[in-house]
């Protein structure tokens, strides 16, 4: 046998053992027992779940040094209730606790039942609170400190790997204080509180708000008032009142629809002027409310709203027009377009 031909043979054998070890190995991992990823995501944080008493409505907010804690913490259901899973998060706590809810047991019967079924149970942090505005927390002794939980009314916060112990009592106060707010930004106030506790040690990267209505729904995704995500951002409770006004802004952006369809015509100005004062950087919200006005026959009170959107905005939304009443969202009427085209700056 030639040097060479040994040569060969040997790489040969070796790649057919290492093909072997890459195999056994693949058939270990799959015949594993479950460790998923659902399990060991370390998302420590803190969040607030909680039911508004004016409202009815359930929400939860989150701040994390995680990135995309949106898709993972907050769960709720519109008329069934609101839930937080963290810590070493178990993912199965959110959606498996609603579906609890909506059979009919209470966040505390169906926190202990998913805490008996769970090996893992002494790692997570889960708070839940339901339509009626009862609640039940857990946090686990092996959650990273500091970790601990807080309920009141309606609410319960919780955190873990803080730097200090005083974020969840700082959340609750903060949280009661601010009762005069709109749920949104009262539930914010609750994780600014634990920000300037000075949060997570490891600082900050992502945050979200889950709000959904307090009356049950035909089908499970209706009934979300809002979801806002900040996957991963310097400062993401800055940056997430940032999008709370401006969800707010379009809010009012479509109650004015509302109210144009119903030719409430002083309700519907005042509605787009709140969502234009709210956000006046952005021209597109005056620009649909001049197409709205003019689409109902009201071009004199259009024309300067058109006016004041071609100036601050020149070659981008005058170019719109003829696209508009194409479209048949404004009249098919040739004296008209050019009444707005009329305005545009020269």
């Amino acid at each position: 046998m030639t040097r060479a031909l040994q040569s060969e043979i040997r790489n040969l054998q070796s790649a057919i053992i290492a093909t072997a070890v890459l195999w056994i190995a693949a058939i270990m991992i799959l015949s594993a027992p479950s460790a998923t990823a659902s399990t060991l995501r370390p998302v420590a944080t803190y969040s607030i779940v909680a039911r508004d008493p004016a409202t009815g409505q359930l929400g939860v907010a989150v701040q994390s040094h995680w990135f995309c804690v949106g898709p993972i913490v907050p769960w709720a259901e519109a008329g069934v209730g609101a839930i937080a899973t963290q810590s070493l998060v178990k993912i199965d706590y959110g959606p498996d606790g609603l579906t609890r809810l909506k059979a009919g047991e209470s966040p505390l019967d169906a926190l202990g039942n998913m805490l008996l079924a769970d090996s893992g149970r002494e790692v997570r942090q889960v708070a839940i609170v339901d339509a009626q505005g009862r609640v039940a927390a857990h946090t686990g002794s092996k959650c990273i400190a500091y970790a601990s939980h807080i309920t009141g009314e309606s609410f319960s916060v919780q955190a873990n790997l803080m730097e200090d112990s005083t974020v969840p009592r700082a959340m609750a106060d903060a949280y009661r204080k601010n009762a005069a707010l709109p749920f949104a930004e009262r539930m914010l106030s609750a994780l600014q509180a634990a920000e300037g506790e000075k949060g997570d040690i490891r600082g900050k990267q992502s945050a979200a708000i889950l709000i959904v209505e307090g009356q049950k729904k035909e089908r499970p995704w209706q009934g979300k008032v809002m979801e806002l995500r900040i996957e991963d951002h310097t400062a993401p409770l800055y940056e997430l009142a940032r999008l709370l006004r401006l969800q707010n802004a379009y809010d009012f952006m479509n109650r004015g629809d509302i109210y144009t369809e119903h030719a409430m015509w002083d309700s519907a100005a005042w509605a787009y002027g709140s969502a234009e004062k709210i956000a006046p950087e952005i021209m597109e919200l005056p620009f649909w409310h001049a197409v709205t006005l003019t689409s109902q026959g009201k071009v004199d009170d259009a024309l300067p709203i058109f006016k004041r959107v071609f100036a601050a905005e020149p070659n981008r939304w005058d170019v719109l027009i003829p696209r508009l009443v194409k479209s048949g969202l404004l009249p098919d009427d040739p004296a008209i377009a050019a009444r707005i085209l009329s305005v545009v700056p020269r």
